[in-house]
């Protein structure tokens, strides 16, 4: 078993009462509430405590990652402004891995190792990993229409785009992205996957409520950052594989990289997962995600994921369709690719990214791997993203001066 190195309060005891930043949270974490600072450091270690969830089964076969002495890392004075990144960025777990050593390793407040921590958006690049899974199984076509696949969504803003449109976020549809807006679809989704209180307005589960979607456009002219794609994606894996989105991510994907614990998924009421949010696992197991991409696909030599989807994916798209986009004010040569984003540097980095500050960052250059969970106070922001980028190429170039 990993070794681990904890900071802050350790919560023991039968019966304890989880303590985050000095305040008891038990029992005052609500649907309301729980994706809010200070609540969310509860909520987001606690999710099937507030949401109905499914289980995303590991294998039989444990494969924990090899640990390299970590003693010089996390210490001195090249680190005193790492610990002020980690500690301004809200962190709840840090996990570096590299040549799939674990060289860096920390929680912070209540959380532990064992602890599930909910991805938000990374879980899209998990479902995007298992998409490309099926297409090498032959049973999705990226260049064929969504409809072809679910023909529910005919006639919807999906309906006539291409699964590689959806793949790469191009399909124009009428959806806010506004976090903070009420009114937005992003909360009205949010609302109808049971992760907020619904409104007797709201479609009845996920599945009505894309097939509701409009166009705002013709598809495949720019990038367009769209959460309600991703589970379009779960419904075509849902229907090609002839089975519930949790036990595809199991089989095909979750039993097959050596993981260590489960994950849990939350789903709606009519038992659709939340596939553009949902999942939640442990730390450890979310590096080994980023790994698989490392490895070329492969764990202990067999393939997991075709390696012509991994090279395909750590090349990115075309960086000309997210002009203008608040991504690019962060990396300008930025592009999104399989529900991946790709920097566009000459190191070749690319990242999957949740709001509230979950990461896995990889930086091939060095075969180094960054897995982070947050309770950031915003859901997004250029300067928490700066931050974030700045921090994880600092604990690069560190790793790489030591090993000079």
């Amino acid at each position: 078993m990993l070794e681990t190195t904890t900071n802050g309060f350790l919560p023991s005891g039968p019966g304890r009462i989880d303590r985050y930043g000095g305040q008891d949270f038990n029992g005052h974490v609500t649907l309301d509430n729980w994706q809010e600072s200070p609540f969310n450091r509860w909520g987001f270690a606690h999710i099937s405590e507030l949401i109905t969830t499914a289980t995303i089964r590991r294998g039989g076969l444990c494969q924990p990652s090899p640990r390299t002495d970590s003693s010089s890392l996390g210490h001195g004075e090249k680190w005193h402004s790492l610990d002020d990144f980690l500690t301004a960025t809200q962190t709840d777990a840090i996990i570096v891995l590299q040549d799939g050593n674990v060289v860096m390793e920390r929680y912070f407040g209540a959380f532990q190792s064992h602890d599930r921590h909910v991805l938000m958006s990374v879980s899209k690049s998990v479902c995007a990993l298992v998409a490309g899974i099926l297409v090498g199984q032959g049973l999705i076509d990226t260049e064929q229409s969504v409809h072809r696949y679910v023909p529910a969504l005919k006639g919807s803003a999906y309906g006539n785009a291409t699964v590689r449109q959806v793949l790469d976020m191009t399909a124009a549809v009428q959806y806010s992205e506004n976090y903070l807006d009420p009114a937005a679809e992003v909360q009205q989704q949010d609302r109808i996957a049971g992760w907020r209180p619904k409104l007797e307005t709201d479609a009845a589960d996920t599945y009505e409520f894309l097939t509701r979607l409009q166009p705002s456009g013709e598809h495949g002219h720019s990038f367009q950052y769209c959460s309600a794609g991703t589970d379009v994606l779960a419904w075509i894996i849902e229907n090609v594989a002839g089975k519930r989105y949790a036990d595809v991510v199991s089989d095909e994907l979750w039993s097959r990289l050596g993981t260590e614990d489960d994950a849990l998924i939350t789903t709606d009421s009519g038992g659709f997962a939340f596939a553009n949010g949902g999942i939640a696992c442990t730390a450890r197991d979310l590096a080994r995600i980023g790994q698989l991409l490392l490895d070329d696909g492969r764990v202990n030599g067999r393939t997991v994921v075709p390696s012509w989807w991994i090279s395909d994916t750590m090349r990115g798209g075309d960086p000309q369709l997210a002009r203008g986009s608040a991504y690019q004010k962060v990396h300008p040569e930025g592009s999104y690719r399989n529900q991946w984003w790709v920097l566009g540097d000459e190191r070749g980095t690319l990242y999957a990214a949740g709001i509230h500050g979950q990461f896995i960052w990889i930086d091939p250059v060095s075969n180094i791997v960054i897995a982070k969970f947050s309770s950031c106070a915003q859901p997004v922001g250029l300067e928490l993203s700066r931050a974030h980028a700045a921090g994880f190429r600092q604990i690069v170039s560190l790793l790489e001066n030591r090993a000079e």
